[in-house]
């Protein structure tokens, strides 16, 4: 069944280390009582909630037939003003297990009522989770830590973050305490403290995906852009091969890059086609997997 109208409710929950997890929550409307299982979404690296197509996604989805969960890390820089980098401070020291730990955060919120929808029931003991990216990644990492997730997507997801780092990078962290960044979207340099660094190498078992996914006995769907120069369509590639799970699959979606033809801001009236495969796709997926 697809829905007419989709509502979107904001708001926030606390992390574990007292610093706000941003939301949006969106839901079909609907005037039979009923609950929907809800997914999860994940950013990338440099990303959040309202990156490019994201929102209209979110929105696909939850026409669907699913609540869909939205959500900035508590340290990914953005702040109040949702589309700007207002606390480098904070992306300075994002790590993957306090991304990691949001997730857990946002589930507990759940489970317990203090995260819920105004005007529909959210089933949670149902719940998928998508990633892209560097969000993957964590997905990954999710879907093995928490057990209530019961199905995954990963949209070009990374495989294992470790192998990211440049010698440049290291030899910063060594030297300096800090590594730099670019942001080639908005110009913006950040930094990059070593507490990332350490944090990924010390908890490499608990925190990479090519580890992490060797857990997954869950409905697993790792999708890839061909032509993805960002994050190479082999990393997904790994990820399926090294997942045990009875129900999986992966795609690769020609003709595309790294963000399937979308960019920020995304104003376009349609998806292009890339994305509107890789979201049909997502949607069978979980049709099948968490209904």
């Amino acid at each position: 069944m697809i829905y007419s109208s989709v509502k979107k409710e904001t708001g926030s929950v606390q992390s574990r280390e007292d610093l706000p997890i941003r939301y949006d929550l969106y839901s079909p409307v609907t005037t039979k009582t009923r609950s929907f299982p809800i997914i999860l979404f994940l950013h990338g690296f440099k990303g959040f909630k309202d990156w490019g197509a994201f929102p209209d996604a979110c929105e696909y989805l939850a026409r669907h037939g699913f609540c869909v969960l939205a959500f900035n890390f508590s340290k990914n820089g953005v702040g109040e003003k949702m589309l700007e980098f207002g606390q480098p401070e904070l992306f300075a020291q994002e790590t993957l297990s306090s991304d990691l730990n949001d997730v857990g955060d946002i589930i507990s919120h759940l489970k317990n009522g203090e995260l819920r929808s105004d005007q529909v029931m959210i089933n949670t003991d149902i719940i998928g989770i998508i990633g892209h990216s560097r969000g993957g990644h964590t997905a990954v990492a999710a879907a093995a830590e928490y057990p209530g997730i019961q199905a995954i997507v990963t949209w070009s997801a990374v495989a294992n973050y470790n192998k990211r780092w440049s010698d440049e990078m290291v030899n910063d962290w060594k030297n300096k305490g800090f590594t730099e960044i670019e942001n080639s979207r908005t110009g913006q340099t950040f930094k990059l403290e070593k507490v990332v660094y350490d944090d990924a190498i010390e908890h490499a078992g608990r925190l990479m995906a090519s580890q992490r996914v060797k857990e997954l006995h869950i409905p697993a769907l790792f999708i890839a852009a061909k032509d993805d120069e960002a994050v190479p369509a082999s990393e997904s590639k790994k990820l399926f091969r090294a997942c045990p799970s009875d129900d999986k699959e992966i795609k690769l979606i020609q003709d595309t890059g790294h963000t399937f033809g979308t960019a920020h801001p995304f104003e376009d009236e349609n998806f292009p086609e890339p994305f509107d495969e890789l979201l049909e796709s997502t949607e069978t997926w979980f049709l099948e997997h968490l209904k």
